[in-house]
């Protein structure tokens, strides 16, 4: 199974010069697949599941790095377009899997993903990186991903958090995230409203968040992929970034190389 999507080149231009850019059913062929993986995984969670089951309120389910064992998200990542489709996008001659998330809010989940950047998360750094935000269910623009167009370009890491307002990093002194919300008349947020196998694509440097689904009637599945393209290398968090990957053996510089990062697209160059 393969989708002929090919971006156009005005929505290269829009994820290169904004940080992020909506792909109107790039993924459509897709969507049964990965819902019957999500299904799967919910079913049999691994140990990276981080759900979160606020008071009074429906839960959010979270779960990291499972391509390799739900067979449903294995053919995904490893016969979609999704390498190719990322090296249009980031200019790339190499692209690698960097890891797979889902993310599940149910009617009523009151928790907000606050606004934040991946980049400052992720033991991976490099010049070209894309996440794929994928729903599996319509999603009205309220609950779906907001991106703040140009932040990728703000030439700064902003502290990252907890989702419970603590530092991730203790004695981490970076710069704060602005009161975006307080001000959303300063930025140009990109957001839309979505159907399933939809994508936003941004970069992992991109200022991002999306709302609750408070008095919803739906269920927001997603599937969210992350890549990274030529020059990637591994960044040392301390074990506690995002994912942990704590059976690796690299170093801080190290080239992300592995069967954890596989190879899905190389130029003939």
């Amino acid at each position: 199974m393969r989708s002929s999507f090919v971006p156009s080149s005005d929505e290269i231009a829009g994820f290169q010069n904004d940080g992020a850019v909506v792909l109107r059913g790039a993924f459509a062929p897709w969507v049964e697949t990965l819902r019957e993986g999500v299904a799967r995984l919910m079913a049999d969670p691994s140990p990276l599941e981080r759900s979160y089951h606020p008071e009074n309120s429906a839960p959010f389910f979270q779960d990291l790095c499972n391509w390799q064992r739900i067979p449903e998200f294995r053919r995904f990542v490893e016969d979609s377009p999704l390498g190719a489709l990322g090296a249009a996008l980031m200019g790339a001659h190499q692209v690698r899997f960097f890891h797979d998330h889902v993310l599940v809010k149910e009617p009523g989940t009151s928790l907000v993903t606050p606004w934040h950047q991946d980049r400052p998360y992720y033991c991976a750094r490099g010049p070209q990186t894309v996440s794929f935000w994928i729903p599996l269910d319509p999603v009205p623009a309220a609950a779906a991903l907001e991106c703040v167009a140009g932040s990728h370009r703000w030439g700064v890491d902003h502290k990252p958090m907890r989702f419970d307002g603590t530092p991730l990093y203790a004695g981490d002194e970076s710069t704060p995230m602005p009161d975006i919300d307080a001000h959303r008349e300063r930025y140009r947020i990109i957001c839309a409203d979505m159907a399933p196998g939809d994508a936003v694509a941004f970069d992992f440097g991109t200022v991002h968040g999306a709302g609750a689904t408070i008095g919803a009637s739906f269920r927001r599945r997603v599937f969210s992929a992350r890549l990274v393209g030529d020059h990637a290398c591994f960044a040392d968090r301390g074990g506690k970034g995002s994912p942990p990957f704590a059976h690796l053996a690299l170093s801080e510089g190290d080239p992300l190389t592995g069967p954890d990062f596989p190879i899905l697209f190389q130029d003939a160059a």
